[in-house]
């Protein structure tokens, strides 16, 4: 809108408020006329004053409006970082870790989600960005207690809201180990060397064994002795899960690296079903035959019975693809090794690629190319035994979630840093491993909850995102009362406030 003037032809100026609609001018209000110069201006204040009026504009006073913006400025009187209880804690508390009533506790796991860092590193973190004050005493002193007293109902709390979550209740289990270093180089009853999958073998460590319910939900764990051959970790921790809790019937699925014939007749003596992964070139020569006269295509899988159970193959083209791309790979390296002499007698043995080295003579190594043409009849096909009365797909579709519980175990060791440990004391390394299960819980169940929300946000993007939410506390400079606001700055934030329900 604007005003516009008008001549008459009586000499006359008559004022009016048009506005432009569609190349056409309306007039919204006429003002009169004016025969002075004096008088046009008058009229003229007064179109533009209701102009001002009808917009709901009003003239500010700039110098009153900053002063009052920095009054508010230098009344802010503290801040911290709120995102990550207003987040994290919220799933804290509805798992119902709230039961633990220790506030360090509750500190330690979700700052384990945000900042994995040593203890002491810590305890500085909550000081800066939460004035929260602890010593190093007071959390090693928190840990001694999370021992003695609460890793039990821990891990009570995760079963019991795991049971909540899953419709059709947990009936089936899945088992794998894994290995823990430590930044040391003492070894005691616990921490010792043996076979590490980090290729920390110099390193003392320990064996985590670790159980999951469908959609990857951790259950239950224990720790072993580092040499201690993982095979014989997994009987232990589902005896004492089913045991614990009652559990009538359960089926337990776990990789090729469980197999042993004592876990298996163990797991039948114990009236479990169970899927494990097969070793399919260790058969027997004539299921071996077997398997290879299936000739299966893409996606096809066939039954073979071993004894009383069922070996069920597989065959895909990718994982063929796979094979053949590791071996050469594999042979790659083992010729360059032999150009520069690296590979001695003292190389031959059944680990990995080197299973393809042969001794020539009495002092010559060379690559075997009968065992390479052998090796590649077996590209793409795949093995799992079992004794289970499950369908064939669902026993398949079973197996296949446990990259489930590998990506717990990745999770454990790249975003919450569960290694290295730099205890040494047992009841204190146990601790770590606790608080490291209960921050996994969390972790598993917010990605439940972005699922559920149909969210496009990863778990890893929205810890990032609750560690720019602030809220900062005003006291007024009159009535000095304390309002506290909640900073929600940017976009993603706004997103998060809205999934978890929480406002300014």
């Amino acid at each position: 809108m604007f005003v516009r003037k008008l001549k008459h032809k009586n000499g006359k100026i008559y004022i009016q408020v048009v506005e432009k609609v569609n190349n056409r001018y309306i007039v919204k209000k006429s003002f009169g006329s004016a025969n002075s110069e004096y008088d046009l201006q008058k009229v003229i204040s007064e179109a533009e004053q209701w102009i001002k009026n009808l917009q709901g504009q009003h003239e500010f006073d700039f110098e009153n409006e900053k002063r009052l913006y920095l009054d508010l400025l230098t009344s802010i009187t503290s801040h911290k970082l709120i995102g990550i209880d207003l987040v994290l804690g919220k799933i804290f508390d509805e798992i119902g870790f709230n039961k633990i009533e220790d506030e360090l506790f509750k500190d330690l796991i979700l700052y384990r989600l945000v900042f994995p860092r040593s203890k002491l590193k810590t305890t500085e973190y909550l000081g800066r960005f939460s004035n929260k004050f602890y010593t190093e005493d007071d959390i090693y002193r928190y840990m001694d207690k999370l021992y003695n007293t609460q890793k039990e109902l821990v891990q009570q709390i995760s079963y019991e809201h795991t049971l909540k979550i899953l419709p059709n209740g947990i009936s089936v289990v899945f088992y794998d180990v894994t290995t823990i270093y430590f930044e040391t180089d003492d070894e005691d009853d616990l921490r010792k060397p043996g076979f590490s999958k980090e290729g920390k073998h110099q390193n003392p460590q320990i064996v985590l064994g670790l159980l999951v319910s469908e959609g990857g939900y951790p259950l239950a764990y224990d720790i072993f002795e580092g040499k201690q051959y993982e095979g014989q970790t997994m009987i232990p921790i589902i005896n004492g899960f089913k045991e614990k809790y009652k559990i009538e019937q359960l089926i337990v699925v776990a990789d090729s690296g469980l197999l042993s014939t004592e876990n298996i007749q163990e797991l039948i003596t114990n009236k479990y079903e169970f899927i494990l992964g097969a070793r399919i070139k260790n058969e027997k020569y004539n299921i071996k035959n077997k398997i290879l006269a299936l000739s299966l295509k893409d996606g096809e899988s066939s039954i073979i019975v071993k004894d009383d159970l069922s070996l069920i193959i597989t065959y895909s083209d990718s994982r063929a693809k796979k094979d053949k791309y590791n071996r050469e790979k594999g042979l790659k390296r083992l010729e360059k090794n032999l150009t520069t002499g690296k590979l001695t007698k003292s190389k031959i043995n059944n680990r990995g690629y080197n299973k393809f080295l042969e001794m020539d003579g009495d002092i010559q190594v060379k690559i075997n190319k009968e065992k390479i043409i052998e090796d590649e009849k077996w590209d793409g096909l795949k093995g799992y035994i079992t004794n289970s009365t499950l369908s064939k797909e669902r026993i398949l579709e079973n197996y296949r979630q446990l990259w489930l519980i590998e990506k717990a175990f990745r999770i454990a060791k790249t975003d919450l840093k569960i290694r290295p440990v730099f205890h040494y004391k047992q009841r204190r390394i146990e601790a770590h491993i606790c608080l490291n299960f209960v921050a996994y819980k969390i972790y598993k169940e917010l990605e439940r909850q972005l699922k559920e929300k149909k969210s496009d946000l990863s778990s890893v993007r929205v810890i990032e995102i609750s560690q720019s939410i602030y809220e900062i506390e005003i006291t007024t400079p009159k009535l000095k009362e304390k309002i506290r606001k909640i900073l929600l700055l940017t976009e993603e934030q706004k997103q998060l406030s809205k999934i978890f329900d929480f406002g300014c």
